[in-house]
This record gives C-alpha cells, structure tokens and sequence, in this order.
C-alpha cells in the first residue's frame, strides 16, 4: 500500500510512492519511457499464471503415480523424466521471447532481459540458452552464495561443479549488467564478479560488464536499481535518451485493468488447473519424448545412428559429466606390494576421488586388463577367506581366493582389477555401504504440508551427482589407470558386470562414448560383459535408490545406455529380446554387428574352470586379435 511506497522513499529507495506500491509496474513504464517495447508475464503460480496452484511445486502422494497420466512434478517419474517446474518455467520464457520477437517493430539486433530474484534466474538462463538475447541484466541473483531458492529456480544437473557466475558468465561476450543487495549476492564485489571481469577483459569487451553493488538495500528491484538498468539498455542499444536513468511518476493500474482473464479469455477451470494439470503437462511432454527418443534405439542407417549418438549421447554427456579421464589426471598409490598383486588407491586428481583397488596380475600377461566392478564390492571377486596361510595368488587371508572366474582370466594372461566404488567397501567413510541417495532440504525440513516443496528431489540432484553416476565415474577413472599404468601399461580393457553391476558398465560405456574416440584396441575400452538381470530405472522404488539416474527413463533407461556401446566388442545378457533386436540394429548401423553377442543364458557365470562362462572368448585378448588378422 502507500505507506510502503513512503517508506521506500524515506529510505531512498524509490522516488514516487506508485513505484513502491508496485516496482514492475514502475519497471514496465520506465521502460516503456526509453522507447522499447516491454513485455512483462507472471511465473509460475503467479499473478494470472493460476494453472499452477503455487510458485513452488514438491513432492505428493497424489502425484506419485507410476502410470501415464497420473504423476506430477518432483515424484518418482517426474524426476526419472526431468520433468520439472525449472523446465517449464524456461520453455515458457523462450515462448515469451517467440512472441516477442515476432512483433512487427521489434528490432532482432536489441532485445533485451532482465528480472530481479527469480526473475534474475530466468535472465540468466535465457541468457544462456537464447542467441536471440542481445543483452541482459539480472538483478540480485548472481553470486558464489545461494544459487536460487525455488524449484522453478532449480534444475536437475543444472549446477553441479558450476553456479550462477558460470551461468551468467555465458552472456559473453554480450552486454552483462548486474546489481546487488543485503542478501546472497553482497559478496559478489569480492566473490565472482573479478572472475566475470576477467573474463570480459580476455575477449577484449570490458566496456560490456557492469555491476552496482547497492548494498544498504534488502532483495530488490527498486528505483535504484531501475535507474542502473535504463542506463545500461539506453547505451547498448543506443537509445540516445537525454537523462535515461530518472524517472517519473505514473498512474497505478489496478489488478482488473492487467489481468488477462475476461470474459473472451475466462478464467482457467477445473481440469485445466491444479494437479490435474500437472498431470497433464508430463503426460503431454512424456508421450512427446517417447516419439522423439524410442525409436532412436532401433537405428537402421549411419545417419539414424548418427541421430542416436546425438541426442541420447548428449544426454548421457550431461546425466554423467566424465567421460574417460587423461593419464595426467590418475595416480596410484599403492600400499601393499607383493609377487603378482597390487593393493592401493586409484586416485582421479581433479575431485580428490580415492578407489581402493586389488589388482591381481598373472604369471606371464598378455597385455589385456578386465576391470570387474562387483555389488559386493573387491570382496565380491574373492572366495570367503577360511584362516591359514593364503595360497599363490591370494591377496590375503582376511579377503580369500579368487573366485573361479577370475583365477580362469589369470590363466589366460589377462590381468584383474576389483575395486570399492563409491559407497562400498573401504570407500565407505564410516564403514557402512551407500544404499541411497540423500534427501536434501532446503533450506530446512518441512513444517507443513505446504512446505513439502522443501523435499524436491532437485535440491539435491540439481547439485550433486548420483550415487549410480559417481559408481560410473569410478569406472573410467580405472579405465584410465590401466591404460596410463608406467609399469604395466594396458593394451586392451574389458569390463564385466554380473547381476547388480552390469548397469554401472551400461553406463560406462555410454559416458565414453566409445564411437567418438580413438578405434578399440588404441585406447579406451575394448570390450564388454553385461548381464542386466533385467534391470531396468523404471523399476527402482524411489528417487533415492542407490541405483537411480535422473532422466534415464526418458532417455531409453538402460537400452537407451546400451545403444551407445558400439563399437566396443559386446557380450550381453538381458531377459528382452527387444533388447538384443536393438543392439543389433545399432551394431549393423556401425558397420561391426560382429562385435555383438547376445545371450539369455545366464552367460556371467562364477563356475569352475572346467566350464568357462560364455562370455570369456569376448574378453579382448591382442594375441588373440593379431592371430586372427594373420
């Protein structure tokens, strides 16, 4: 009301009691006053945007169902999707900028965005996302402290090893304008805005960045504020406005005068609002994705294939964010040296990331490495330890035999390496195994049933990777160990994953994404043993499930991993014979389906010697190879 309007500008921060009353009115005016045309929209769950019951969506039971149609945002299938109120939020600024753009007298060279809190997030974003943006000024969001509070605000992957400087820093070279307040962005001066300045600096463009920080204010984008941004469009978009930072005053508008909803335009009813059309939004885009991404796993030429590789390789680049480290970027420590085995840490340098490994090498190596991940961890590859002195071959008595699988890769020549991933074994910090994903809240646990938004799973995978995906990291990490190894430097790799590890290999082989480095043989992985047992994101109970993936499920759960393994060398064994009709469509395409072999017997097998499992002339052996060749 007014005395707030008269309070703002006893405190010197507005100048005309209307544009306390209401800044983006005051806003949309003084821009309007500088000769552009403004086009101003409410965000989700505000204003006019009523199809949505709240700004900040989260987690119900009534919106947590399984089949099409009957789940929301931020359940279980909303989240395996990356359906979300971030996605819609930004698709419906881009919509925005669609209609903006095709205005008759809207210059393309000059549009520009700006917003304050929530506002500045989509600034950012759209920033980021749209060339059609010619400048930008986001208002007191950018800074290294809290990255954005709402769940519109918030995206799956958007900001792990990354925060909003990043983000706005993708506005270069074009024009960047910000400000800041007594709130998370009062240590930008200090804390992200010299790495900005560096940045615009490097490319020769400093004139085009700018920052106000206006710190005696609280969260705003008042008359202040307002002035910094008139000045900063009027001189890059050569507005030649005589004094473009004052304004004047104006007359309030009431909310009936601005609503959109009339009688021409009534009101949204019924279905058309609320959680049942929630459940109409993931229905829509779900049914959407599916005839864009399914038959992307059946490819059935080079460029269908090439299509495949685009889109659900770039998927699978953002849910995994590693692909196959340098040898620069491993090390290993070891800590028990002994005849034919090696005990240690495999260390990924950049994030500090510490594997303890066995590494069992047989009597005369041929120059292959397998790498055998195993739900039970190294432990998992070793015979129960019975007591007494361990025989050849034995890391010791307190970890037991190798298994009869391994000791018959060990007579082939080939060496083994069995590891703690993450969240297993002596990689557990307090002893005890990783069986889910934490449940962040933010900023605190809720109190109610409206603060259930509190629980989005965003908050914690919008932030950090998955417990699936640091278990998939861990696996290129070894890739890279054997290959850069200065003492046993691998000629060919292979990986082979039982029944509750096959998944990690899927992934593995999708983050390396095999088809877009050197050929197998020369680097990377060589050749593959996967036995699924039918696993499948889908099925995983909950978003917190060790196992689970943001967006696997859109993206093709694991057949959709699977279709990005060749060329790499395949043994596989999965209950669908869907599965195998596809990898064998996607092997063809490349041009080397002889590299795929499929079985639904049960192939991985821990059997004696005497039978060998079916997968083991799959494993790459270069002697093997070169006699072939000959």
């Amino acid at each position: 009301g007014e005395a707030v309007g008269h309070q703002q500008i006893k405190e010197g921060a507005e100048h005309f009691v209307n544009g306390g009353r209401s800044p983006l009115q005051a806003r949309c005016v003084g821009l309007a006053r500088l000769g552009c045309v403004v086009f101003h929209y409410d965000m989700l769950g505000c204003g006019d945007s009523i199809q949505f019951s709240s700004h900040r969506q989260g987690p119900h039971a009534s919106l947590d169902g399984r089949e099409l149609g009957s789940w929301g945002f931020d359940n279980f299938e909303a989240t395996a999707r990356l359906q979300g109120s971030f996605g819609l939020q930004t698709f419906n600024s881009i919509c925005a900028l669609d209609f903006l753009s095709s205005l008759a007298g809207v210059d393309p060279k000059r549009i520009g965005v700006t917003g304050a809190s929530g506002g500045g997030t989509q600034t950012m974003m759209l920033m980021a996302l749209d060339d059609r943006v010619t400048a930008a000024f986001p208002c007191v969001m950018v800074s290294t402290a809290m990255q954005g509070g709402c769940t519109c605000e918030n995206g799956h992957y958007l900001r792990i090893g990354q925060g909003n400087i990043d983000i706005a820093a993708m506005a270069a070279p074009r024009p960047l304008g910000l400000t800041t307040a007594d709130d998370w962005t009062k240590e930008l001066e200090s804390k992200g805005y010299p790495d900005l300045v560096a940045l615009y600096r490097m490319l020769g463009v400093s004139d085009r960045l700018e920052a106000h920080f206006d710190n005696q204010f609280k969260h705003n984008y008042n008359a202040v504020a307002r002035s910094h941004c008139y000045r900063f469009l009027d001189r890059h978009f050569d507005l030649r406005q005589a004094a473009p930072g004052d304004e004047a005053d104006f007359d309030l508008l009431p909310p009936e005068a601005i609503t959109v909803w009339d009688t021409t335009h009534p009101l949204p009813i019924g279905t058309t609002t609320g959680d049942d059309h929630q459940r109409q939004v993931c229905r829509v885009w779900t049914a959407d994705a599916d005839q864009e991404i399914l038959p992307l796993l059946s490819p059935h030429d080079e460029r269908t294939l090439a299509r495949t590789r685009e889109l659900l390789g770039g998927a699978s680049a953002v849910m995994f964010g590693r692909t196959i480290p340098s040898a620069t970027e491993v090390a290993f420590e070891s800590s028990k040296p002994a005849a034919g085995v090696a005990v240690g840490l495999v260390i990924y340098k950049p994030h500090g990331e510490r594997i303890p490994v066995v590494v069992l090498r047989p009597t005369a190596w041929n120059g292959g490495v397998v790498i055998w991940p195993h739900p039970q961890g190294k432990n998992g590859l070793f015979t129960k330890p019975t007591g007494g002195k361990p025989d050849r071959g034995a890391v010791g008595s307190s970890i037991g035999q190798p298994i009869a699988s391994v000791r018959l890769l060990l007579d082939r020549g080939l060496t083994v390496v069995a590891a703690d991933l993450c969240g297993q074994g002596e990689s557990c910090v307090d002893g005890l195994p990783l069986v889910e994903n934490p449940q962040a809240c933010y900023p605190e646990p809720p109190e109610s049933d409206a603060d259930r938004w509190k629980l989005s799973p965003v908050y914690f995978y919008g932030y950090n990777d998955s417990l699936y995906s640091r278990r998939v990291h861990d696996l290129l990490t070894l890739v890279a160990f054997v290959r850069s190894d200065q003492e046993h430097p691998a000629t060919s790799v292979s990986l082979v994953g039982q029944v509750g590890a096959g998944h990690w290999v899927a992934g593995a082989l999708a983050a390396a994404q095999m088809w877009s480095t050197a050929s197998p043989g020369r680097g990377g992985i060589d050749s593959a043993v996967i036995e699924t047992g039918g696993f499948r994101f889908e099925k995983l109970p909950s978003v917190q499930h060790a196992d689970f993936l943001p967006g696997a499920v859109k993206y093709g759960d694991l057949p959709g991993l699977l279709a990005l393994a060749a060329p790499v060398r395949l043994f596989i064994d999965d209950p669908d014979p869907e599965v195998a009709k596809n990898l064998a469509a996607c092997y063809r395409a490349a041009g080397c389906e002889h590299m795929l072999q499929v079985s639904k017997q049960g192939g991985v097998s821990n059997g004696p010697p005497e039978s060998p499992p079916a997968w083991i002339d799959c494993v790459y052996v270069p002697s093997q190879r070169a006699q072939k060749k000959d």
